[in-house]
């Protein structure tokens, strides 16, 4: 099940978790039209057309840019785009963000102190932390951005190197954020506040809270703000994840990570057992098929740490979702969670987490009458929840 990735206590949301729904206004629409047909030079002729006749540069990132890229992922849930041309389409967005970056009408002095913004180690969709990073270029700020997944080590050592006057951490994957609480606490450690954002927070900035970010924003805009509001300001006192998480101490969280191998592997085993045309697999069906039980078990984990089941069930019933939208159905999920619950008798919060994503599914798709068992779990190739 490579899903996106984008989520939490709600169906991850689109590669631009946050960013308003598309303005309509002709720019938007221009660029929508390139980026679908996978024309980079129209593109970037859209956008850069806008800004020599006079547009805004940020105005152009927050209301055209950012809204195509939502209505990118969008179009790939609903299964009206597929994943290379989604691939394509953001690659293509990411032209745009520089062409609009490296514009006369974008040059400004940097005068109002230095930030860095980075994502969580694991994190790839850099998309949404670099339209961040161009948006507090053209507000004053000097930025260092430093892409996609950026070991902790390897950022506390730049902070210490260029001491900005803040951090801003971004991540989309809901299973980063046990990195992503590990990152922050280093930052924080070295005296740089955190401002955390991104679709793996939740949709409030819940997580954020939870793992004891100094700030949230869902957005650019609001990020903006924040940091405003926050930088120079000192770190908040680093606490141990066990006062921000004391549900911890059960070590139902340590005892699935350390068995996930085990947890994939019975729980594969037990799905040939019980849906006989699984037998009949190919290498590549039954690798791809144990990649699916993988992702299930590790929103399990990351469910289990933040000490917040919605975490899960919204990863199921997205994941009910998008089977849906390709003709598979979501009840092709359940053998699975069936299985994992049988592992995992001994923890109550486990069995706990895996009863609420099965009343989830029952309830957003409600099952059908009873038929021979055909298939195993098998979410869609190509991306994982919060791209």
């Amino acid at each position: 099940m490579t899903t996106t990735p984008r989520s939490p206590a709600a169906p991850p949301p689109s590669p631009a978790a946050g960013i308003p729904e598309p303005a309509g206004g002709p720019v938007a629409e221009l660029l929508w039209r390139a980026v679908s047909a996978g024309d980079e030079y129209a593109a970037t002729a859209a956008v850069l057309a806008a800004l020599d006749a006079g547009a805004d540069p940020e105005s152009l990132l927050l209301e055209s840019v950012a809204p195509v890229q939502a209505r990118v992922g969008r179009e790939w849930a609903a299964n009206r785009m597929t994943v290379a041309q989604e691939h394509a389409a953001t690659a293509i967005n990411d032209r745009v963000v520089a062409a609009v970056a490296h514009h006369p009408a974008s040059r400004g002095r940097p005068d109002r102190g230095r930030i860095t913004v980075a994502c969580v180690n694991g994190e790839w969709h850099a998309l949404p932390a670099r339209l961040l990073a161009e948006v507090l270029r053209l507000r004053g700020w000097r930025v260092d951005f430093l892409g996609a997944q950026v070991p902790a080590p390897h950022l506390i050592a730049h902070l210490h190197l260029t001491g900005p006057d803040a951090v801003a951490l971004s991540s989309s994957i809901p299973t980063r954020l046990p990195t992503a609480h590990a990152t922050i606490t280093a930052c924080q450690a070295a005296g740089t506040p955190v401002l955390a954002g991104g679709a793996a927070f939740g949709p409030d900035g819940r997580y954020a809270r939870l793992l004891g970010a100094d700030a949230w924003a869902a957005d650019a805009v609001r990020r903006r703000r924040c940091r405003r509001a926050r930088c120079g300001s000192r770190a908040a006192p680093v606490r141990h994840p066990a006062d921000r998480l004391p549900h911890l101490a059960d070590q139902e969280y340590t005892h699935v990570t350390r068995d996930a191998p085990r947890l994939v592997r019975d729980t594969l085993a037990g799905l040939e057992a019980r849906i006989p045309a699984m037998r009949g697999y190919t290498d590549a069906q039954r690798r791809h098929t144990a990649e699916d039980i993988a992702h299930i078990v590790d929103f399990l984990a990351t469910a289990l740490y933040t000490g917040d089941p919605r975490l899960f069930t919204g990863f199921l019933t997205w994941t009910g979702g998008i089977l849906t939208a390709r003709g598979v159905p979501a009840a092709t999920l359940r053998p699975a969670l069936d299985r994992l619950a049988g592992m995992l008798g001994d923890f109550p919060r486990a069995l706990a987490t895996l009863d609420e994503a099965r009343r989830a599914l029952d309830t957003a798709f409600p099952p059908a009458p009873a038929a021979p068992e055909t298939t195993g779990p098998r979410p869609p190739r190509g991306r994982r929840p919060g791209s």
